[in-house]
């Protein structure tokens, strides 16, 4: 390293710490998962919601009984409920924690459900997170069922 001239040392490390944030931006704009999510759309009554699925089994397994109309009951306050027709992957990687937004798989109904309020409840048995509503979640917040109409986004 003695032999290397400073000013072209300093010139290269210049360049490197200025052209590395590029690349980390373009190779986060690059992942997998983010660049095969899917989108769905739920009609709750004579509003339209959308939601963004990850790219995992259990969403991919619940896009392929799309449509459907589904009668979700609420539970707890805190979220409404369906029972799906079969039941669906539970590949997508369990959790006990939700947030508001969450559109999730319960194995054991199988049911799914999204979560409009957070009462801080741990979900003992697991949730599969499939997705999240990009928006609209007070449509939900509700007494008593809704009628939703769920299809995938065109």
């Amino acid at each position: 390293m003695s032999g290397l001239n400073p000013r072209v040392a300093v010139v290269a490390t210049l360049a490197i710490g200025m052209a590395l944030p590029a690349l980390l931006v373009h190779a986060r704009q690059r992942t997998p998962t983010e660049a095969r999510t899917m989108k769905i759309r739920l009609k709750v009554g004579d509003k339209v919601l959308t939601a963004t699925l990850r790219d995992n089994e259990t969403s991919r397994d619940f896009v392929s009984l799309l449509p459907l109309t589904l009668t979700m009951n609420d539970l707890f306050k805190r979220e409404k409920f369906a029972h799906l027709p079969r039941a669906i992957s539970q590949g997508g990687g369990r959790t006990h924690t939700y947030e508001v937004g969450d559109f999730v798989y319960w194995p054991p109904g199988p049911d799914v459900a999204i979560f409009y309020r957070h009462d801080g409840q741990f979900i003992d048995s697991g949730i599969i997170t499939m997705g999240a509503l990009d928006s609209g979640v007070d449509a939900l917040n509700v007494p008593g069922s809704v009628k939703v109409t769920v299809e995938l986004a065109k």
